[in-house]
């Protein structure tokens, strides 16, 4: 009988080991997965580029921490450079500055070509 139970075990781990299966990520439109490492340094340094463009003085680049801190004038500028969940990079500029804030918007889009 036990020689019966150890096949009949063997044979459920067989079945249960044939039923796992592993896909690759769905990426859409058949586009390839995303370069995260060369995205982010290409955001990050069109961002701090952008920032020297529009006049900045940076006095803080902490590329670890995603984080660009500089002056114009009095007016301060912080920039935030993140990388999502879904690979995407975000970059988020925050001054109270309009016009700035406009100017760093083109120079970084210029910077990434768009």
């Amino acid at each position: 009988m036990r020689p019966t139970l150890q096949r009949l075990a063997l044979s459920a781990l067989l079945a249960l080991a044939a039923g796992c299966v592993v896909y690759d990520p769905y990426y859409p439109y058949g586009a390839a997965p995303p370069n995260i490492p060369a995205a982010y340094e290409r955001s990050w340094s069109a961002a701090v580029n952008a920032m020297r463009d529009q006049g900045v003085t940076v006095s803080r680049a902490d590329r670890g921490a995603g984080v660009i801190e500089g002056q114009r004038g009095g007016t301060g500028v912080t920039t935030h450079v993140t990388t999502q969940a879904d690979g995407r990079i975000r970059v988020e500029t925050n001054t109270s500055d309009a016009a700035l804030a406009e100017g760093l918007s083109r120079s970084y889009d210029a910077r990434m070509g768009r």
